[in-house]
């Protein structure tokens, strides 16, 4: 793919192109034992650099919502969301280049069996604030009571906290921690699939957003996204289908 000089300039208007990279999904992203960020987005925005020609500089942030942020107000130039119409009004989106399954988590006695039994009054859902588990619940959930965690990472924590009855997140960081804490276990299934693209911010021109989703398509084309989801041992997470 060949980009145009004027709309490299687009895409990094300071010279060089800023991720904004969120910590606060352990599927896309983490810090390694150098303190530095790893993962399937960072792989990605590394790829994207390349393409352009310009260096690249991680913005890292530890929650979706300050992630969505930077982005939505151009304090950087593109990143990595669960594609939300709230996140819309503020972000262009790309095509997903991967699928996550969201689950609930509640304790061993708990009498919850299925998720449709969660969505009734008295149940207390845990939930990381400004994530797209947030906000689709916020939506979705008529009759239980949404609690939000301050990140994603720590929903399990805030739920034993706060005595609450469920909680709910990426399906993979909810496993991770039942097995951290006894007496948890997760409810069967998922109560949604999200999907992850990448996006920048809007105003950027209709030709910017073609060149992104163009770039996606190809990295899932190639195998580059698989072959990044099995490199970093990422299991319950699978590539999005191409999209025309």
């Amino acid at each position: 793919m060949s980009i145009h000089a004027e709309l490299v300039q687009t895409f990094a208007p300071t010279g060089t192109l800023r991720a904004s990279i969120n910590l606060g999904n352990p599927i896309l992203a983490n810090l390694g034992q150098d303190g530095k960020p790893f993962g399937v987005s960072i792989d990605l925005a590394r790829g994207f650099a390349r393409l352009l020609g310009v260096e690249l500089e991680l913005v890292v942030f530890d929650t979706a919502g300050k992630s969505v942020e930077a982005v939505t107000q151009a304090q950087a130039d593109f990143g990595f969301f669960a594609v939300d119409p709230v996140r819309g009004a503020g972000i262009d989106f790309t095509a997903p280049y991967v699928l996550i399954e969201g689950a609930y988590l509640v304790r061993q006695a708990s009498p919850l069996q299925a998720n449709d039994e969660v969505d009734r009054p008295g149940q207390r859902v845990v939930v990381g604030k400004g994530s797209a588990y947030d906000l689709y619940l916020t939506r979705e959930l008529k009759q239980a009571e949404i609690l939000r965690a301050p990140s994603s990472p720590k929903v399990v924590d805030s739920f034993l906290e706060l005595g609450a009855e469920v909680a709910a997140g990426v399906k993979q960081q909810l496993e991770a921690d039942a097995q951290r804490v006894p007496g948890l276990r997760l409810l069967p299934g998922r109560f949604m699939v999200i999907q992850q693209a990448m996006g920048l911010p809007k105003g950027r021109g209709a030709a910017a957003a073609s060149v992104l989703r163009r770039f996606v398509e190809d990295m899932k084309a190639s195998g580059f996204v698989a072959e990044a989801l099995q490199r970093h041992g990422i299991q319950g997470a699978s590539v999005a289908p191409a999209q025309g």
